[in-house]
């Protein structure tokens, strides 16, 4: 026997963390969809559209949020297309953001996804690494992986992208415990760290949360 969809959506939400709020900018909607949908009943059934993000983004038949039985079965698998900017971020002098387009995409298991983050693929994007100053962790030619999602408040210390004076970078941020301050670091020591910055100097694009690259 199925589920009560209702129900099982309020028990997904609290199982794995997430708030009706998010779930309803994740199928496009006003922030208080899902809330309506599960609390109050509005709609009496999820649209067909809303229904199949939620089933993908949960990993779950949509027969579970009130579909036909076997419905959306063949797509479970389908990689999940992520953006690819057309510039580069400078792990080095920097790069200027002046060809920044968003064409061509990358496609990742929608599992393995969300493994690293919750943010939807509509908030990721890869870049290109040029430049060594972050050798060996990041290498020129690299693909980077950034949630752009993940920065602002929930600023930590770790790898993002960012804009200053109109280049972008990719750093190593270390987080001062007292005040707005950073360190933008290099991880390769050959290049000097600025030890001393203001949030408000810097603006943080994204967190980078996965890289590929050629092996020679």
């Amino acid at each position: 026997m199925l589920p009560n969809p209702r129900e099982y959506l309020e028990s997904l939400c609290a199982e794995r963390g997430e708030n009706f709020a998010a779930l309803s900018r994740l199928v496009g909607r006003n922030p208080a969809y899902i809330q309506q949908y599960v609390r109050k009943g509005t709609p009496k059934s999820l649209p067909e559209r809303e229904r199949r993000i939620l089933a993908r983004y949960f990993d779950i038949p949509e027969a579970s949020l009130g579909g036909a039985d076997g419905e959306g079965a063949t797509d479970f698998g389908a990689l999940v297309p992520v953006q690819r900017a057309e510039v580069f971020a400078s792990a080095g002098p920097g790069a200027m953001p002046d060809a920044e387009r968003r064409r061509p995409y990358f496609g990742f298991d929608q599992q393995w996804l969300r493994r690293l983050t919750a943010s939807p693929a509509e908030r990721l994007e890869v870049i290109r690494v040029e430049g060594d100053s972050m050798a060996p962790t990041l290498n020129a030619g690299d693909d980077i992986l950034v949630d752009l999602g993940d920065a602002g408040e929930r600023l930590r210390d770790g790898i993002y992208v960012l804009r200053v004076d109109g280049t972008l970078l990719v750093k190593r941020l270390a987080i001062h415990p007292v005040g707005r301050r950073v360190t933008v670091q290099s991880d390769n020591p050959a290049y000097g760290d600025l030890p001393d910055c203001g949030l408000d100097e810097i603006q943080c694009i994204g967190r980078v949360i996965w890289a590929g690259r050629k092996v020679a």
